[in-house]
Order: C-alpha cells, then sequence, then structure tokens
C-alpha cells in the first residue's frame, strides 16, 4: 500500500469546481460537476469511458471553456485570470499533442523558457527530469521516436519543469510498463509529501485506491460518489464499489457460439 497519508493544509482547495458544464451538439458530456480537492491531497477521478473524465479537466485547466460554472486553482479562477491559474498548473492532458521534432532534452528545455525560467535553471531541472524519468540516455533522441510510454513521461516531465503546485494528469499510466508506472508513482508521492497535489483520471481502480486518498466517481457526466477513498468504498474494493455506484457489466448470456 504506497498510499501517502497528507496532512490537509489550511486555506483554499487546490481545485474548485462549481456547475461546470458542456455539452457538444446539445449533447450534456458534463451536467453540473463540482468538486473541492483539497490542498496536499492525491485525488483520483475514475469514471467509465464517456463518462465526462476528460471533458470535466480540459475545464478545470484552461483547456476547454466551460458552457456554465467556474473552476479556481488555489483560489484563482481559471477563466477571469487565465495566467496566474496556469502557473499554478501542470498539466498532462488526453493524446497530448508535442513539438515532436524536438529531442527530449529540447523538448524540457523549451517548455521551461516557455514558462520564464531562466537558462541555468532551466539546464539543471532538465538533467535532474531525464534522470529521474530513466530518459537520460534518449535525452538526444527526437521524441518522435520515442515509445508510447516514453512519450508519456516526457510530456509528464515537461509539465513539472516549472514546479507547479498542482498537477492535473489526464490517465498518466496508459501505455506506460510496470517499471516506469512505479517511478512515476514513486515521483508523484513525493511531489504530495512535499506539499503539492495531484489529480488524476485513470480506469485502474487498484492503482487509484493504492495511490490515492480521495476519489470522486464520475458517470454521465455527474458526480455519483466523492470523499476519501475509504469512505467512498465504505468496506468495499473501489472496484466493486464503482461498480455498484455505475452499474454491473451488460447481459453476457446467449453467446453460445462462443462455447466450445
Amino acid at each position: 500500500m504506497d498510499r501517502p497519508h497528507p496532512t490537509p493544509s489550511p486555506g483554499p482547495s487546490a481545485l474548485s469546481l462549481r456547475g461546470l458544464v458542456k455539452a457538444f451538439d446539445g449533447k450534456l458530456a458534463v451536467n453540473g460537476i463540482s468538486l473541492e480537492v483539497p490542498t496536499g491531497s492525491f485525488y483520483g477521478l475514475v469514471g467509465p469511458n464517456g463518462a465526462g473524465k476528460t471533458t470535466t479537466l480540459s475545464m478545470a485547466t484552461g483547456l476547454l471553456r466551460p458552457d456554465a460554472g467556474s473552476a479556481a486553482v488555489l483560489g484563482v479562477d481559471v477563466w477571469a485570470d487565465p495566467l496566474a491559474a496556469k502557473r499554478l498548473l501542470g498539466v498532462l492532458p488526453d493524446g497530448v499533442r508535442l513539438f515532436d521534432r524536438l529531442s527530449g532534452e529540447q523538448l524540457l528545455t523549451y517548455s521551461g523558457l516557455l514558462r520564464g525560467l531562466d537558462r541555468a535553471t532551466v539546464a539543471q531541472r532538465t538533467r535532474d527530469l531525464l534522470e529521474a524519468f530513466d530518459l537520460a540516455a534518449d535525452a538526444r533522441t527526437l521524441v518522435v521516436d520515442y515509445s508510447a510510454g516514453m512519450t508519456k513521461k516526457i510530456a509528464l516531465a515537461a509539465s513539472l519543469v516549472h514546479a507547479p503546485k498542482v498537477l492535473v494528469l489526464d490517465e498518466p499510466f496508459e501505455s506506460v510498463d510496470p517499471v516506469s508506472a512505479a517511478s512515476i508513482r514513486a515521483i508523484l508521492s513525493g511531489f504530495v509529501r512535499s506539499g503539492g497535489t495531484v489529480v488524476v483520471s485513470s480506469h485502474v481502480m487498484d492503482l487509484v485506491q493504492r495511490m490515492c486518498d480521495h476519489v470522486a466517481v464520475v458517470a454521465q457526466g455527474r458526480v455519483l460518489a466523492a470523499g476519501t477513498v475509504d469512505g467512498v468504498r465504505a468496506g468495499a474494493s473501489l472496484e466493486e464499489r464503482f461498480v455498484e455506484l455505475v452499474g454491473g457489466p451488460g447481459r453476457t448470456e446467449g453467446l453460445t457460439w462462443l462455447h466450445t
């Protein structure tokens, strides 16, 4: 069990979502989601495909304008003061597009300079991040030639280079091998222990149950349950509680032609 045990900090929530709404072609993807993510927490957002997780996180981080509602990072309104809010955020979006004709080293350098860091600081942090994510040997390899897992790691490293207060990560472990996943978990847990806040979306219930101290279950654009992991799972496993809230598997009878 590698779940951190943060001590909640006084002051505003790390991430405050109030009544977020978003529709596409008249169909509601997010229907009034409200969440309070405590400062210093490791917060998991779980839900089936199409639940509205990615849309919610995109609105929370200034990547997608909501039709209604508000989002704030440590008390800073994401849409009223986007530059100030984004200084506090490190974001790994779903399906992130990178400047993949840069090497890994160049990409981190560019990301740091874009954030206003001086060259000496950027150079040191780039070296540190490449080592931490086991990418030092591939520092001068073009990102376009990285594997899917390496691409995920360099994108996560780029989200950390400016030392954000809040990390919002959409499926950070997708396409990542078990060894790299363990390394990423250790880095994120250390970030939380040092006072940072991590918000992750994931389909892997066991991973969320082990890593996170808070969780929200989302389906059909609504929050079905939110709170501490132990409170939400209510004595069952998180996966069992998730299935109970969202609905069990579909009908599987009648596939007799599959049986031998």
